[in-house]
């Protein structure tokens, strides 16, 4: 497929070199960027390092935003002391803030995966449970995942494109310690996912109402191996209304054609 005609797509991610293990932090942000290019999108991959001018040029020709996984977002965001959260990243925390507004001027589709589902909600005006007991399970590499239902709703986007049968739940892997709950949601999104925790029902997945593709989930749908094959629909969807994105700029940016004179 000619590049120019795969919708450009922001993934934003970690620092590998700010890690505790860069290796595995690279193989980590390499799988967002997989889950993108192998449904056709081009993967633009950006961090905590990346220049100015480099931001700028990836928002602005952008066609939609993937904000993946990572460490706890600061509690201050959301007017909130530190009651939990760990390895906190302001410099991650300032560039999807700063995605995130660029893909809201332009109401372009946005994808957030666990932290990613955590930063759309703060962004948006909501706020996180900090910590869950006894919730997020082995690390990845170390132990297989932990694993617990998410109850769909019926009706919304995630339902319809990932139990078109009509299945009321699908597994998720869990490598999360903060959280959603619904007084936490922000105003605008709504819940189309449930799991069960200590601390009662969480939110694990919201979107937007509407025709725009906005959609988180607290899941890790980037790790195939712990991860029900219906979760590629969802890549899909979020990939293809990047290429209505982009075809519609693509049209936009097409000069009138001359008009012939009267005679």
């Amino acid at each position: 497929m000619d590049p120019r005609s795969r919708p450009r797509i922001v993934v934003t991610v970690t620092v590998p070199g700010r890690h505790p293990d860069p290796g595995l932090s690279a193989r980590k942000n390499r799988l967002y960027a997989e889950g993108v290019e192998r449904n056709g999108g081009q993967a633009i991959v950006i961090d905590g390092s990346s220049s100015p001018v480099e931001r700028a040029a990836a928002f602005e020709s952008m066609d939609g935003l993937l904000l993946s996984g990572g460490a706890d977002i600061d509690p201050a965001r959301y007017g909130a002391p530190n009651l939990g959260s760990l390895d906190i990243e302001p410099e991650r925390d300032a560039l999807e803030a700063d995605a995130w507004a660029a893909a809201e001027t332009r109401a372009l589709p946005v994808f957030g995966i666990c932290r990613g589902f955590q930063a759309i909600n703060v962004f948006a005006g909501g706020t996180l449970l900090q910590d869950v007991p006894d919730h997020a399970g082995p690390a990845w590499g170390q132990g297989p995942a932990r694993m617990h239902p998410l109850r769909l709703a019926d009706g919304a986007r995630l339902s319809t494109l990932m139990a078109p049968q009509g299945a009321s739940e699908v597994p998720v892997n869990t490598y999360h310690h903060q959280a959603v709950r619904a007084s936490d949601l922000a105003p605008g999104l709504v819940t189309t996912g449930w799991a069960a925790s200590e601390a009662g029902d969480l939110v694990e997945a919201f979107e937007l109402p509407g025709t725009r593709f906005v959609v988180g989930v607290q899941c890790h749908p980037e790790r195939t191996e712990s991860t029900p094959a219906s979760f590629e629909a969802l890549w899909q969807a979020f990939v293809e209304a990047c290429r209505v994105a982009h075809d519609e700029q693509m049209r936009r940016s097409q000069p009138l054609a001359a008009t012939a004179p009267a005679d």
